[in-house]
């Protein structure tokens, strides 16, 4: 079992830690006010509990990347020390909104968000993964109807390896993670982001999966 920090609190990262702390996992979630994180620590579920990001970061073994995109490039270099040595886990979309609060363009069109943190970051290793689904899909694939499909982008296959292991640990089956080469490949999985507000759009806020059909 590790020892999982993940920046961010919101949605995505308390889904994450629940469902990382019932596999077995230690997790730290981070929060970004030191006096927040004090606040929240009472009556926490057992194997979570509370810091600011830089303690989150400093203390695990791996972590996991779910503050907003737009801003995650400044906050995790502001990290660099804390983060030499461990896998980066990116979750995130580096979007910027339309007028409806959906995302609309792309930060980094031509590039990704998982490549400028590898670059900013280079004694880290940055596994991209998790990033083209809605966030409860992400700690429960088998709720879909169709098997859903999880992609993964990363220049180092140790750091890829342990990705999978958490992928497994929160009920991705084997068939079902695509390893897509290395980090270059996650703007092909960033830019998926844009499909996802036409669909909100039409159908409403139900799970569903950017998946490969075969």
């Amino acid at each position: 079992m590790a020892n999982i920090g993940i920046l961010g609190a919101g949605r995505v990262g308390s889904n994450l830690a629940d469902k990382l702390a019932a596999a077995g996992h230690h997790v730290t979630l981070g929060l970004r006010v030191s006096e927040d994180a004090a606040a929240r620590t009472t009556g926490t579920a057992p194997r979570i509990t509370f810091a600011d990001q830089r303690t989150a970061a400093r203390t695990a073994d791996i972590v996991i990347n779910a503050t907003p995109g737009d801003s995650s490039l400044d906050r995790l270099t502001d990290l660099r020390t804390e983060l030499s040595g461990k896998v980066l886990v990116d979750v995130s979309n580096a979007t910027r909104d339309a007028d409806d609060g959906l995302p609309g363009d792309l930060c980094y069109p031509g590039g990704s968000l998982a490549e400028k943190l590898q670059a900013a970051l280079p004694g880290t290793r940055v596994v991209k993964t998790l990033n083209t689904m809605l966030f409860m899909v992400m700690t429960a694939p088998e709720t879909l109807t169709t098997p859903p499909t999880v992609y993964v982008s990363g220049d180092d296959r140790a750091a890829k390896k342990t990705v999978t292991g958490l992928l497994t640990d929160l009920g991705w089956q084997p068939g079902w993670i695509e390893d897509l080469g290395d980090i270059s490949t996650a703007r092909a999985t960033e830019a998926m982001i844009l499909v996802v507000p036409h669909i909100l759009r039409r159908h409403g806020f139900k799970p569903f999966a950017v998946s490969l059909s075969r």
